[in-house]
């Protein structure tokens, strides 16, 4: 059935292909400190999908160069702003054809309805070297990127 998600003005609704994430990040890097205008930003990794052709019209795309030279496409809702989700350029499927098996598309944890405190006990904490703030005892956590296979290797 998959997890509901909108934006905050709740223009944009789409639903996830899988009823709960493959993995859940926290993001402590600069970039994601900018981007939710917070400590951290959270990102819930699904198999690859696309918005709605029906929404198509609200969303915009920011583009930024990773870290490690990747193009790392942003969605988000021209009406309020909110970053829906983000996907690397290089794994987006060309139109009619079907995504990798490894493509995945990150959505922003605070446009899902249903997050869990119990979803987030188990997320991994990566960029932990520019975290501002404390990471609890005893969860995954990386100083940069978790080595591969990773969804969010920036």
């Amino acid at each position: 059935m998959g997890m509901k998600a909108r934006c905050q003005c709740g223009q944009i609704q789409f639903t996830t292909p899988t009823d709960k994430p493959l993995k859940i990040w926290i993001c402590h890097c600069t970039e994601c400190q900018h981007q939710s205008s917070s400590a951290f930003g959270i990102s819930a990794t699904f198999p690859y999908f696309e918005l709605p052709e029906s929404v198509s019209s609200l969303v915009g795309t920011y583009t930024r160069r990773t870290i490690k030279g990747r193009d790392m496409e942003c969605l988000f809702c021209k009406n309020c702003g909110a970053r829906l989700l983000h996907r690397f350029r290089d794994s987006v499927p060309a139109p009619g054809k079907q995504p990798d098996f490894s493509a995945i598309t990150n959505v922003k944890g605070g446009c899902l309805e249903g997050l869990s405190k119990e979803m987030l006990r188990g997320a991994g904490h990566i960029w932990c070297q520019e975290a501002i703030i404390d990471i609890p005892e005893g969860v995954e956590k990386w100083d940069q990127a978790p080595p591969k296979p990773n969804p969010l290797v920036t």
